[in-house]
Order: C-alpha cells, then structure tokens, then sequence
C-alpha cells in the first residue's frame, strides 16, 4: 500500500490479539517508522484453561507484553457489550432461525472495522492496522481490497464489509507475506507471541460447544423431526443449532445412500435431508450489500464459504438484493453465510445469502 511520507499520516493504531499475526503487524509498522500504539478490544469473553480463565485478559497480557518488548503503547477498549449485542445475539439468533452465520464477518463489520477504527480516528490517529492477511493499493480507479500474496492464508473474504470510504485509511502490514515468514520474524525477533498457534475456533465457542452459547444465555434447541424431501419422517435431530447446510455426518440415521442436510425449517423445526445431487444449487439471492466498486460487473467470481474456491457466476440487480447465478451448480449454498465476489485478485463486495435458488 502506498504510504504518505509526511509524519502527519504516520500515526497508527494496531489491532493486538495477543497473537503472532497482530505482533508482526506492530513489529514492521514500528521498524516503517510510524508511531505505533497496541490496541486490544477486550471483549469479555470467558474460556476455560489458560493463564485468567477468560480469554479477553489472556489476549491483553499476551498483546501488552508484545507491546511491552516492541517499546510501543498499549491500551484497550470496553467492547464487551458490543460484541454481546452486534455479534453473539446474531449468531444465537440466526442459528435459532435455520441459518448459519459468520460471526468473523460480523466481529469485523461491527467492531474492528465500525467501532475500533471511530475510536481510532476520535483519538488522533491517521491509520488503523490489523494482522489480517490481505491488501489494500491504490490503483488510478480508487483504493482497492484486494487478496494476499499467501493464498492459504486470505482472509479477504471476511473483509468485504469494510466501507469504500474507510480502505484509505487501514493498513494490512502481512498482505505481501506468507505466514511461515511471518512467524520467521516472530521468532527471530524474539516476540512472546511467535510459537502460538493459530485459533481454529470461533473466539465464543471454544472446542465448538455452540451448546453451551445458547446455555448461558437460557436459550434452547428442541429436539425434532429429520424429514425427507416429501416429509417423510426418517428420524430425530437434537436441536437445529447442531446442523448446517451439506452436513453429512451425525444425523443417526441408516441408508443404502448418505444422507445430507439440504434445508432447515426454524418453523416447523424440521432436518430435511436428500442426497447428494439435492444439495446443488445454481443460485442465490443475497442481501445486506456491501459493494466495492461501481458499476458492479454483470460477471464475476464468487464464494460462498471462506474454504470454497471462488465460482464463476452472473450477477443481476434486483433492488437492494443480487440475484447471483452460477455457471456449475454449487454445493452447499447456505443462507446466513457470506458470499464475496472477486475478479482475479480484487475483492469487488459482499453480502448476505438470504435464499437459494434451485432451477
């Protein structure tokens, strides 16, 4: 990303998570020769085991002492509530409505990139910066998002909420490294944070015991029927907050042929199930845009999982929503996930998939 040389732009905050990504981003800002400061949001999040029991001061120890070593201020925000009210309550919510949401991109459209870089400009500061992995330039046609040198690592999928207006002023340190490089500088550089390994788990759901989520907060699954495409009752289901669109394993039930998820109906509290040709789609329709450039591309890439490879599709306006048609059926279309349109390497937007289209 090009950067203004004058010392008044040099000013920069950094997302800390008390994580190896998030360390080595402060780490090249500061040896950049900006003025660097170390944020940690704390967000009230308990987990068992580690050093406090509660995973937002394990993250602020491990962050303040990088911060510490690096010779930087540190600081933290109150995001518990936030994080309670914009992220959590929509996952419970969206789970109790048969959809599967994306927390990630809900933490990053309302807190990293809403709340923590507000903060960041009302405190004076020219930049926020984040260990994601991803780019952003500027090109002749504006700033753009864009995918990081390491493929295996993009994570620019969870960044398509990020406004247009906003891509000016954040900064992605890694998006032109590759992650064995990154833990490389850790290490030789002698962060506390360089052997840590990387979360696999949704920061709120530890071991992905979604259960005890909904526990805390007095909600319930019921138990229900597993029906076929007919509603022929095949079996029972333990609570549709256990199960996802394409899930083969754990429904219980014995066939010649596996069964799979193929719908969710939060209403009549229904697993309908089918084989593997009723999971395809060729469509979709998404809403809750957030689009990157203008005029969108009437043909575009798209994904619609973090793990699915980007797709070839068409993309037609209908109002506030795109309906988004694939050139090969899809498997495992899934209404609450993101999907995120690209051409080549540029993130072009993203919404919400609301409803799958069958044709």
């Amino acid at each position: 990303m090009k950067k203004s040389d004058s010392s008044s732009k040099r000013k920069v905050l950094v997302a800390m998570s008390g994580g190896v990504d998030s360390s080595v981003a402060a780490l090249l800002l500061k040896n950049e020769g900006y003025e660097v400061t170390g944020v940690t949001m704390a967000l009230g999040i308990y987990r068992e085991g580690g050093t406090t029991g509660r995973f937002s001061d394990d993250a602020i120890a491990d962050a303040a002492r990088v911060c510490d070593q690096l010779g930087i201020p540190h600081v933290t925000v109150a995001f518990a509530s936030l994080m309670e009210d914009k992220v959590i309550s929509r996952f419970t919510s969206e789970y109790l409505s048969g959809r599967t949401p994306n927390p990630c991109v809900d933490c990053n459209r309302h807190l990293k990139f809403g709340a923590l870089l507000k903060q960041a400009r009302k405190l004076g500061f020219h930049r926020l910066a984040t260990g994601h992995y991803a780019r952003i330039e500027e090109h002749p046609s504006g700033w753009q998002l864009m995918r990081p040198a390491d493929r295996e690592k993009d994570q620019s999928y969870f960044l398509y909420p990020i406004k247009p207006e906003d891509l000016p002023f954040i900064l992605f340190p890694l998006g032109g490294m590759a992650k064995e490089e990154v833990r490389k500088m850790a290490k030789e550089s002698g962060l506390h944070t360089a052997r840590r390994l990387d979360s696999q788990d949704i920061c709120f759901v530890p071991h992905g015991d979604y259960s005890r989520v909904f526990s805390d907060r007095n909600l319930k699954s019921e138990p229900g029927n597993i029906v076929d495409r007919t509603g022929k009752i095949l079996g029972r289901h333990r609570g549709i907050i256990y199960y996802t669109i394409g899930q083969r394993g754990g429904l219980g039930i014995s066939a010649k042929a596996p069964f799979y998820v193929v719908a969710i109906d939060a209403l009549k509290n229904q697993i309908i199930v089918g084989g593997k040709d009723d999971v395809r789609a060729s469509g979709l329709i998404a809403g809750d845009l957030n689009l990157l450039v203008e005029p969108f591309p009437g043909e575009v890439d798209a994904k619609i999982r973090y793990r699915k490879k980007p797709a070839l599709c068409s993309v037609t306006r209908i109002d506030d929503k795109l309906k988004v048609m694939f050139k090969e059926p899809q498997d495992a279309i899934t209404p609450g996930q993101a999907v995120v349109f690209y051409a080549e390497d540029v993130v072009l937007g993203g919404g919400v998939i609301e409803d799958v289209i069958r044709e």
